[in-house]
């Protein structure tokens, strides 16, 4: 079963999402990555992050929060001492960037061994990411800024583009087609939905940042809702997340008209998940002879 996605060629539909793999070397004795479609990094900016204050993670009802703030050690640090790894294993390697977004598609666009881009203009743990006129929401929630963003990456990079988007807004296919008119190859979605949980005893949020995003199967049927309304509207493919737990879950937003899904906080719970939905949607295209 062969993923056309954009110039990328996936042996399967299953890719793990940003932020939950790390940079894939933390799961070698855990998974056969060379099973996996695609990795998708930890997102990476132009420099160094330190990210949000502790604690940044709390499980919460059918979920969990994290605040994580998009830490990592820069761009350079990423090609320097995590790509050369990356490069070995045999899949396509799609990076995760955030903040500057057209100088890190431009130094990207150098490095043979980065197969894809994925925009995430949509993480709603770090304030200022801006819609470019006063630094307010997420480019993700406005379809100008989301249009003008990808448009000037488009310019600078032949790489396969996937635009991460929010489901923080009222109307998703609206900047699922902003992305579209602007060149990307394909969108993701959905990031996580903001949230918040309070420790009773202390009368404190149990986030050091107050707020973080909400994912696992808490949210899987309004992602899955959201991958059906824009995978309905746009030509371009659809790539679901939010709350992928099993095969079946996976089956579900591959029906609703996702190309492919990624996988995230599964891999917390069960390092093998990837594998055994992997396994889960082999068996079920050939009972259904697809």
């Amino acid at each position: 079963m062969v993923i056309k996605i954009g110039k990328l060629k996936l042996k399967n539909p299953v890719m793990v999402a940003s932020g939950t793999f790390g940079y894939a070397k933390e799961f070698e004795e855990l998974v056969d990555l060379k099973k996996l479609g695609a990795i998708v990094t930890k997102t990476i900016t132009l420099k160094p992050r330190n990210g949000n204050p502790m604690p940044r993670v709390c499980e919460t009802a059918s979920g969990m929060l994290n605040a994580i703030g998009l830490q990592n050690e820069g761009i350079e640090n990423f090609i320097d001492e995590k790509l050369p790894y990356l490069a070995k294993i045999g899949v396509p390697i799609i990076v995760s960037i955030s903040g500057d977004f057209v100088k890190l598609a431009k130094r990207l666009d150098q490095e043979k061994a980065v197969d894809g881009i994925e925009l995430n203009i949509s993480c709603p743990n770090v304030k200022g990411q801006g819609t470019r006129d006063k630094g307010q929401g997420l480019i993700a929630q406005c379809p100008d800024a989301t249009y003008n963003l990808v448009k000037e990456i488009r310019e600078v990079t032949n790489k396969t583009l996937i635009t991460k988007l929010s489901p923080n807004v009222t109307d998703i296919v609206e900047i699922a087609k902003a992305a579209c008119k602007g060149g990307t190859d394909a969108v993701s979605l959905v990031n996580t939905f903001l949230a918040m949980a309070i420790d009773i005893e202390t009368g404190k949020p149990k986030l050091g940042n107050i707020t973080g995003g909400l994912s696992g199967p808490a949210i899987k049927p309004i992602a899955l809702r959201m991958v059906w309304e824009v995978a309905k509207s746009i030509k371009k493919p659809v790539i679901g997340m939010g709350g992928i737990m099993t095969s079946q879950d996976a089956i579900e937003f591959l029906l609703a008209g996702a190309k492919a899904v990624q996988i995230g906080t599964a891999s917390f719970v069960d390092p093998s998940a990837c594998e055994k939905i992997i396994k889960g949607i082999e068996e079920w295209t050939k009972k259904k002879s697809l």
